[in-house]
């Protein structure tokens, strides 16, 4: 299991509100306890011992860690006024600004744009998906670079509505 599928993880069990989740796949065993939704702990990825070891490998256990995600735009969404609207990323995956390389961008600053229309696409596991505006305005402020990795949840745009 890769680190991007535990932190993949982590989030869901985040945000699906569940307590506790073991799981067991392979050689790794991974335990994640939340507590009260405020920091989502990783408590243990012990690896089984191998075959080739005569006395079994002693259990390692990972000291408890609060992951907390970092939004690289947290400072300027929170000075953005609040009559604005952010626009969040739904999923984790690569953020492009254009349908293909030869197109022109969905959307630059200072674009109108209503409820619906498209302003980049995020492409996971080889799929693009479509983020579209959720209310009606202007493009404020675009807080991530063309192809660039974004993380769930993540800031994308600033809309004002007026």
């Amino acid at each position: 299991m890769e680190l991007k599928e535990i932190q993949n993880l982590i989030k869901f069990v985040a945000k699906s509100g569940a307590s506790e989740v073991s799981l067991e796949m392979g050689e790794i065993k991974i335990t994640i306890k939340t507590d009260k939704g405020e920091a989502i702990v990783p408590v243990a990825a012990i690896p089984q011992a191998s075959p080739v070891m005569i006395s079994p490998a002693p259990e390692v256990s990972a000291a408890p860690v609060a992951a907390t995600p970092v939004a690289p735009a947290a400072s300027t969404v929170e000075s953005a006024a609040s009559n604005q609207n952010t626009v969040k990323s739904p999923i984790i995956g690569t953020f492009y600004r254009k349908p293909s390389p030869d197109k022109p961008n969905f959307v630059e600053v200072g674009d109108r744009v209503n409820e619906g229309d498209t302003l980049c696409v995020i492409e996971a596991m080889k799929l693009f998906n479509e983020i579209e505006a959720e209310t009606s305005g202007t493009i404020v402020q675009i807080l991530v670079d063309d192809s660039s990795p974004v993380e769930f949840d993540q800031p994308l745009f600033i809309i004002d509505p007026a």
